[in-house]
């Protein structure tokens, strides 16, 4: 049995980075939430939304109420995959080839505008983010504990960007979409930098780190100890399904998109003080988890049909166990 008061203690240092990030960034709870259940889950989130809407803002606090290591990487169609992964280099001291680490070796990446990088250069995070590892010449280097991509990205239309392939979008648990604030949270970030803030210096609003790698992995071991019964695991199933049936859908949920919702519904059970997965856990995390695995079929995209739509129909269609 888990000590439940440390638990508890656990729970309340992860929740405490919320209010961290809220002294920086206004009204992106979702994106919030969606980056703690993945630092849970051990997995990765895409960010996406309009220039402005505090992408990059948000995850560099993140990396301020964390005790953790953080990188930036800024995506441009010049980099290259051994930018990011680390690469071989002559010790001159010794005269051999050595490995110099790259930004991967973190334990928060940001990969800001990923979508700005050529494929080839994409897929570089591919064994990064679905091993926990990097190889270089052969090989095999692991990546520091916890470990987690933070990946901002423009809405595809956008000048200049690649989409990013089918299974670069898999290896991420969530994609989660920053809108314009609310007019009152608009009116709240300009009453700040009225007032001096400056989101260069993110120190100076206050944050602190509240948790740190013990934290996150005591809270990843909790997690595994949420129950799921043999129904939520049904309804889960049968939402998969309903998605592969869909005629407006060229590609369905995958076992993997599967199993990712059944992680993520574990990890928002958890947060909300629970050691069980209820229905409402699943359908809360499904949009975020399910929405990027889907692929319309041509002739819907022509008629304009939204994915999110199809999901939400595939959602409705699946009886909800009691």
């Amino acid at each position: 049995m888990p000590d439940q008061a440390y638990d508890a203690q656990v729970r309340e240092r992860l929740g405490a980075v919320r209010s961290e990030v809220a002294k920086a960034v206004v009204g992106q709870d979702a994106a919030v939430s969606g980056l703690l259940v993945a630092l849970l889950c051990g997995g990765h989130v895409l960010m996406e939304g309009v220039p402005g809407v505090a992408k990059t803002l948000l995850v560099r606090t993140l990396g301020s109420a964390l005790d953790v290591r953080t990188r930036r990487v800024q995506f441009t169609p010049d980099l290259m995959p051994g930018d990011i992964t680390g690469s071989m280099v002559i010790d001159s001291q010794r005269g051999e080839l050595t490995f110099r680490e790259g930004p991967l070796f973190t334990n928060l990446l940001l990969a800001d505008e990923i979508n700005r990088t050529p494929p080839k250069t994409q897929s570089a995070l591919l064994e990064a983010m679905e091993e926990g590892t990097v190889s270089v010449d052969g090989v095999s280097h692991e990546l520091p504990r916890p470990f987690l991509v933070a990946a901002t990205q423009n809405p595809v239309e956008y000048e200049g960007t690649y989409p990013l392939p089918e299974a670069q979008l898999d290896r991420f648990l969530l994609k989660v979409v920053l809108p314009i604030p609310q007019r009152d949270h608009e009116l709240e970030i300009l009453r700040r930098h009225a007032q001096g803030f400056d989101p260069r210096r993110v120190a100076a609003a206050g944050v602190t780190a509240v948790a740190g790698a013990a934290d996150i992995a005591a809270g990843q071991a909790a997690v595994l100890g949420v129950q799921v019964s043999p129904e939520v695991t049904g309804y889960i199933v049968d939402i998969a399904r309903a998605t592969r049936e869909s005629p407006s859908l060229s590609l369905g949920v995958s076992p993997r998109g599967a199993t990712a919702l059944l992680r993520a519904a574990r990890a928002w059970a958890w947060l909300n003080g629970r050691d069980f997965v209820t229905p409402d856990d699943v359908k809360a995390l499904a949009h975020a988890t399910l929405v990027h695995r889907l692929g319309l079929r041509p002739e819907a995209e022509l008629e304009g049909v939204d994915v999110a739509e199809v999901l939400a129909s595939a959602l409705g269609s699946v009886p909800v166990p009691r």
